[in-house]
This record gives structure tokens, C-alpha cells and sequence, in this order.
């Protein structure tokens, strides 16, 4: 193995600008029970960890509520029907995974959101380029747990030690690191630098069209050290022949 050849993308907030769709859908659900609406800057800081959490923190009492579930239900019901409203890719995206697809990049997505939503959502702006989707399901832990980002390279027929994750947030930052890959970080998404940084984020990127060139670096280095290994090999060959 000497290159990097996948590539994982978290989707919201690092391929999909989503947040206003998201916005909406959380403050029709919550006004449908009385509740007063939450900002883009709270709907922001409150995704990342599934439609569980992001109600959980957006609706008075949070679990305790005994809307709760009512509240989620509605949530999805309705964000199903409106989740293109608004949602676009991000400036420089679609370039960057044309080239990416010409290169021979494997990719995939795997997100937080419930699996049928990013499924649609693949379809609808990345299909030509990704054919492999994973969502939040049943049986299957979310992330930062790296089960959904094992099963993505095991359907790509790639390994982890060829695979890079991509996402913007705390949450990938963890993932990538339970699922012991390496991770670049980007600050266009729903989280600043400074996140990624405390999280320990080795490498981070402000725009779509960097992520080429880390990723030949990348490439670069691991190339380095395996020729560094297999010299040492060679080196310890000789010596048993001596």
C-alpha cells in the first residue's frame, strides 16, 4: 500500500450546508407543542450527534419532556419533506469530487442524520460520485463510535490503513480516531478551527480545493515510510545472510 485511495466524508456541515433546513424543521416540530423556536447559532452548536440529541437540547427538559418523542417523530416527518428547501452543497464541493472521482478515489458518506435521509440526500447531490450512504439506524452504534465508518470501508473493499475521514466537526474528530484512521478537519462547516484544534485535529483545511493537495501529502508520507520499512527489512536480510 502506498497511497491513500479513500476517502469518508461526514455530510452536514462539510459537504451539505444544512442548517437552515434543519433550523426549520426543529422549530416547526417545537412550535407544533407550544414551544418557542431556537436560533441558527443554537441550531449550529446543537448538531452533530443524531436527531435524538439535537431535540434533546433544542426542546425545554430536554428527555424528560414528555413531548419528546412526539417531538422527534415530527421532526422527521416533516424534515423529510423539506430537507432540499435550502440545503446546498458548499462552494468548491462538486469540483472537488470531480476531481477527486477522475483521480480514483473510492468515497463515501457517513453522517449522524437517519440513514434514509442521507440516502436521499446522496441521491440527490453526490450519486454520480458516491454510491455508498450510511446513516443513523437502528442496531447500528452512531458516531463517534467508528462502526458506521468500518462498515463504509468494508462495502468501499478498502482497509483503514488507506482510508482518510473528513469532517467538521468534534464529533469526526473523535470517529476517526476510534476508528483509528487518519482524519483532516474543515472550518467552512458548524464548527470553528479552534474546536477541531482542542479536539486534536492533525490536519485541518479551510477550503474544498486544499484537499487534494493534503491528501498527496499524505499519500507522500506514507509512501516514505513503507520504503523506510521495507529498506529496514532488506537491512536485516543482509544481516541474517552475513
Amino acid at each position: 500500500m502506498n497511497k491513500y485511495d479513500t476517502i469518508i466524508f461526514d455530510l452536514d456541515g462539510t459537504l451539505l450546508n444544512s442548517l437552515e433546513d434543519l433550523m426549520d424543521s426543529v422549530n416547526y416540530a417545537l412550535l407544533q407543542f407550544g414551544y418557542s423556536p431556537i436560533s441558527l447559532e443554537q441550531t449550529r452548536q446543537f448538531v452533530g450527534n443524531g436527531v435524538a440529541r439535537l431535540i434533546e437540547l433544542a426542546i425545554p427538559g430536554g428527555l424528560n419532556n414528555p413531548d419528546f418523542n412526539s417531538c422527534v417523530s415530527t421532526f422527521r416527518d416533516y424534515y423529510s419533506q423539506n430537507m432540499l428547501n435550502k440545503t446546498r452543497p458548499y462552494e468548491g464541493i462538486m469540483p472537488l469530487l470531480d476531481e477527486l472521482s477522475e483521480e480514483g478515489y473510492k468515497m463515501a458518506i457517513v453522517s449522524n442524520k437517519y440513514d434514509s435521509a442521507v440516502k436521499g440526500l446522496n441521491k440527490m447531490y453526490f450519486d454520480k460520485y458516491i454510491y455508498i450512504a450510511i446513516g443513523e439506524s437502528e442496531g447500528v452504534l452512531r458516531k463517534p463510535a467508528p462502526d458506521t465508518v468500518i462498515k463504509a470501508i468494508e462495502e468501499l473493499g478498502s482497509c483503514p490503513e488507506s482510508t482518510i475521514y473528513v469532517g467538521d466537526s468534534e464529533v469526526d474528530v473523535k470517529t476517526a480516531k476510534n476508528a483509528k484512521i487518519e482524519m483532516i478537519g474543515v472550518t467552512w462547516g458548524f464548527r470553528e478551527r479552534n474546536v477541531l484544534e482542542k479536539e486534536g485535529a492533525t490536519y485541518i483545511i479551510d477550503k474544498p480545493g486544499e484537499l487534494p493537495e493534503i491528501l498527496q501529502k499524505l499519500s507522500s508520507s506514507l509512501n516514505a515510510g513503507n520504503q523506510l520499512i521495507e529498506s529496514g527489512c532488506d537491512c536485516m536480510k543482509n544481516y541474517h545472510m552475513l
